[in-house]
């Protein structure tokens, strides 16, 4: 018996077979039939569901190929400092939010970033403290590459100018070697972070519910989480009580592969709602942290060419290990050396691949973000059948940023995907949230437009060469992001067979200037053939 009928749609199939169609069939969450009214009602059975889409637009569901999505469960409970114009509007943001949390428990927040403020530097332990001086604060920069805490937060954890330098991170220090409350990368983070009370499993589950709700708000069906393994035990949680509505690709990190792997498991176990993706390595920082780890100086700093998380012998062995047993790997790579760090790395683990007669598309390997790319390995990523999955927001958040320390030359070849496309690279998009705005619409519009949502930095985009068409933009959030998790045969697009994963909005996007892609709502979600927001639920 066919479950739910959807007519009076114009329904976008990304399916070469039916480009367009205006009704399909949904029988046990996957989608039975396609076609016109006149050839999908009549299937109807008296226990059908018909929904008279009154002309919504349909696509299939949308996927954010790149999320963290414990820690955005846990933001929409923070001070969200995202635009802030100075450090003392930050502070008093800190402060008013502050005011409301109890006593006793940390103040929490992220999104700063200094290199948007008026002031161009980074904040300090003292600036917190004017406003915040007896409770620890603990805030992350937009790229999470950074923390911002104050002095209570700084003497909880015996940070003081006798503390030792951190491995493959900073404490930065001012001119006496005291510190001044930034720190640099995860090492150093987590000397403040790891005193912060973990919320238990169920607790964060809870927190998860919430933010699934504002993923199928947003028209997203699916996620590639990058978070540590007590995300996948809060989302194991919710599927165990059957709140689970996205589809998720657990990326695993590094310091747990060992034990997955003693296990014997691999990419892609698990099921159609929660499944295990690659292991994940971090090579070098981030922009906006100026850790990333660049070929040649960042401009204004002869001296710093960013930090390397892990060394290219390490992440050898890792890669090379993981894809003996089973496991593809994911690599966050930012700078240009980090990215060729990595492809160096990828090179000779599928050689290895090759001798042990493992065809490429066993183990998608990935690079994550391919923020800038040096000319030399622009065709690199093609030849190693590596997915470059990015997050078009990045390039609107971050070009001013990416102008001031990479200049023209590397900015060209600068979160771009066009260059990876036109080579027949699989690229996967996502929004790294809450390190930026999460939502996929947003995502498109900034691929198509290049520009940020008050039209800077001017009508042809940033660097207008790497814009991508609407066609492009779409099946990245949709058939490269399957093909990415290994669910290319259900997943990605309308077509007899496919998980009824649909996204409503009330805009034909191919058919819209790139401007008013801001402008399209979504109506509708739907996951697994079950309405998850919109007016058809009832």
């Amino acid at each position: 018996m066919i479950d739910t009928i959807l007519y009076n749609a114009n329904v976008i199939t990304l399916d070469e077979r039916h480009a367009r169609v205006t009704a399909l069939a949904i029988r046990d969450g996957k989608i039975a039939a396609l076609g016109s009214n006149a050839e999908i009602l009549p299937l109807a059975s008296p226990g059908t569901r018909k929904h008279d889409m009154h002309g919504a637009v349909i696509m299939p569901g949308l996927t954010d190929a790149h999320v963290h999505w414990k820690w955005t469960s846990e933001s929409l409970h923070q001070v969200d400092l995202y635009g802030t114009r100075n450090i003392r509007e930050a502070v008093e943001r800190v402060a008013a939010h502050a005011a409301a949390v109890p006593a006793g428990e940390w103040i929490r927040g992220y999104g700063w970033s200094q290199d948007t403020w008026a002031e161009h530097r980074f904040p300090t332990a003292a600036e917190l403290d004017a406003l915040i001086p007896d409770r620890p604060v603990f805030l992350r920069s937009r790229s999470g590459h950074a923390a911002w805490v104050n002095s209570v937060a700084l003497r909880m954890a015996n940070i003081d100018a006798q503390t030792p330098d951190v491995v493959e991170a900073e404490i930065q220090r001012d001119v006496s070697g005291s510190p001044t409350g930034i720190l640099i990368e995860w090492n150093a983070m987590l000397l403040v972070e790891g005193l912060i009370p973990v919320p238990t499993p169920e607790q964060t589950a809870d927190q998860m519910r919430k933010a699934q709700g504002m993923a199928h708000a947003l028209g997203v069906t699916g996620i590639h989480d990058f978070d540590n393994q007590d995300c996948l035990n809060a989302l194991q949680i919710m599927r165990e009580r059957g709140d689970l509505g996205l589809r998720v690709l657990k990326q695993i990190n590094k310091g747990f592969i060992d034990s997955l792997l003693h296990m014997g498991l691999r990419t892609g176990f698990g099921d159609d709602w929660l499944r295990l993706g690659n292991l994940k390595i971090f090579a070098d920082g981030a922009i906006g942290a100026h850790s990333a780890y660049m070929f040649e100086p960042y401009i204004g700093e002869p001296d710093n060419t960013g930090i390397v998380v892990v060394g290219k012998e390490e992440m050898l062995e890792l890669i090379s290990r993981a894809s003996a047993n089973g496991f593809a790997s994911t690599v966050h790579a930012i700078g240009d050396r980090a990215v060729h760090d990595v492809l160096d790395v990828m090179e000779q683990v599928r050689a290895e691949e090759t001798a042990r007669r493992i065809p490429r598309d066993k183990r998608r390997h990935r690079i994550e973000h391919v923020q800038v790319i040096h000319p030399m390995d622009v065709n690199r990523l093609a030849e190693l059948d590596i997915i470059a999955s990015m997050q078009p927001i990045h390039a609107t958040s971050d070009y001013p940023i990416a102008d001031a320390v990479w200049g023209d030359e590397r900015c060209k070849l600068a979160y771009n995907p066009r260059a990876q496309l036109d080579r027949g690279v699989t690229v996967c998009f996502g929004s790294d949230s809450p390190c930026d705005v999460f939502g996929s619409l947003r995502g498109i519009h900034a691929a198509v437009t290049r520009r940020r949502t008050d039209g800077t930095p001017g009508v042809d985009g940033w660097y207008p060469e790497a814009r991508i068409s609407i066609d492009e933009a779409i099946k990245g959030y949709t058939m490269g992001a399957a093909y990415a998790a290994g669910m290319e045969d259900r997943l990605g697009k309308i077509a007899p067979g496919y998980l009824a994963d649909l996204t409503v909005v009330d805009r034909d996007l191919y058919a819209i200037p790139g401007d008013e892609l801001l402008d399209v709502n979504v109506c509708g979600t739907m996951v697994g053939g079950v309405w998850r927001y919109g007016e058809w639920m009832r």
